[in-house]
């Protein structure tokens, strides 16, 4: 089946896509990115997302490249073209093309927007789910606006591919605290010893998660008493269960940490009750 992409105004075959040399995403990082879920054919968690959507463009004084509707339309339409039940839409805008300099064009150029639709094997995630995953601890080396969504990942990049190279399926940063701050691609939670859900509050050089709000919001059909305060990896390791939230990962069991079981080394209930709300909510939306 092919593919398709929307490139700055309208839809390519995903082998023909392409942005110009001088786009200032490819030169100098500068830009941002949404990710949305798709569950059912629908977007999951559309007001969160574009909030932070519309948050990033004005941190970066970039100027959003259309009004809130006709993008969301062109977001449908891109899971339409792709049939994408079960998957994720990547959405990029950057400051836009002009000669090559580090301080902002004048005139600024119109932004460049770029947005892909993927299908993710949805069995295969749930079994993912079912075993879970592991984590490495990799030390913070990100820069002081993590709150913004950027499009510089080379730091969650090298992470990432640390985390394959041990045979892991995230890698979680630890700050000069001794503190994890988040996952290379997610909100990094645990169920600490004594039983309190615990995870870092956003006031912390960290991503605002959509997900993670999301889940916070589904903590009274759970039954536990929530802590939004930072944890060590050590306290990581003593954990009854763990797990990470993201647009891609949903709700997702970690097993483990550095070499080390979380619990019984086995997926726990709090995170799969959550993993089935969540699903259960976006299944059962409007979006």
């Amino acid at each position: 089946m092919s593919r398709w992409a929307y490139v700055n105004g309208r839809f390519v075959r995903h082998g023909d896509a392409a942005v110009h040399i001088e786009d200032r995403g490819y030169q100098l990082s500068d830009g941002i990115y949404e990710v949305w879920a798709v569950v059912d054919g629908r977007l999951i968690d559309v007001e969160g997302h574009f909030e932070r959507l519309q948050r990033s463009l004005s941190e970066l004084r970039i100027t959003p490249p259309m009004a809130r509707r006709p993008l969301e339309l062109v977001l449908r339409e891109a899971i339409r073209r792709n049939r994408v039940t079960y998957g994720l839409v990547y959405l990029q805008v950057t400051r836009g093309v002009a000669p090559r300099d580090h301080a902002f064009p004048d005139p600024m150029p119109a932004p460049a927007i770029v947005i892909t639709a993927k299908s993710i094997n949805r069995t295969a995630a749930d079994a993912r789910a079912a075993k879970g995953i592991t984590v490495i601890t990799m030390p913070e080396i990100r820069w002081g606006r993590c709150d913004i969504k950027t499009i510089g990942l080379l730091p969650n990049s090298l992470a990432k591919q640390a985390a394959r190279e041990q045979g892991a399926g995230e890698a979680w940063f630890v700050d000069d605290d001794g503190l994890i701050t988040e996952g290379a691609s997610s909100n990094a939670w645990i169920v600490d010893a004594e039983g309190v859900l615990r995870t870092r509050d956003t006031t912390a050089n960290i991503l605002r998660g959509v997900t993670r709000k999301s889940v916070l919001g589904l903590l009274g059909e759970v039954n536990i008493r929530l802590d939004e305060r930072a944890f060590t990896p050590e306290e990581a390791k003593n954990a009854r269960e763990a797990f990470i939230t993201g647009a891609g990962a949903l709700v997702m069991p970690v097993v483990g940490i550095d070499g080390s079981p979380i619990g019984d080394g086995r997926p726990g209930p709090v995170a799969q009750r959550l993993r089935a709300l969540y699903i259960r909510n976006a299944q059962t939306s409007n979006s």
